[in-house]
């Protein structure tokens, strides 16, 4: 079974800056797609933003221009970089990623880091 690990959520004041890391458990995978959501309480999780294996990337309005999104192949790890953090970012963020391994094809969710952005 492929597992997906997150790591880098935190408290930090509204426009600073923190980087997610999503990695990939297992040998012998590809990530074809990869991409990060997140779900503010109350909310509904919606799609922050994704990137193919070949580096295509989308993003929905509200992040343009402050996070980015991009991946490793050869670590099998994804990243979204967060800058000019507000208030209304603070949620949970979740990776997702399509993953073909020996044992079959799978749609995997990390854990969740905690985004909490303080004004």
């Amino acid at each position: 079974q492929v597992h997906l690990v997150e790591s880098g959520g935190g408290l930090v004041q509204a426009g600073g800056s923190l980087r997610l890391s999503c990695a990939a458990s297992g040998s012998s995978v590809v990530i074809n797609a990869m991409g990060w959501y997140r779900q503010a309480p109350g909310k509904q999780r919606e799609l922050v933003a994704a990137i193919t294996r070949y580096g295509s990337t989308n993003y929905t309005d509200s992040v343009k221009g402050r996070f980015t999104i991009s991946r490793d192949n050869a670590k099998n790890t994804g990243y979204l970089q967060l800058n000019s953090l507000k208030p209304e970012d603070t949620a949970v963020y979740y990776c997702n990623a399509d993953i073909l391994a020996k044992a079959g094809r799978y749609d995997s969710w990390g854990q969740g880091t905690q985004v909490t952005v303080s004004s």
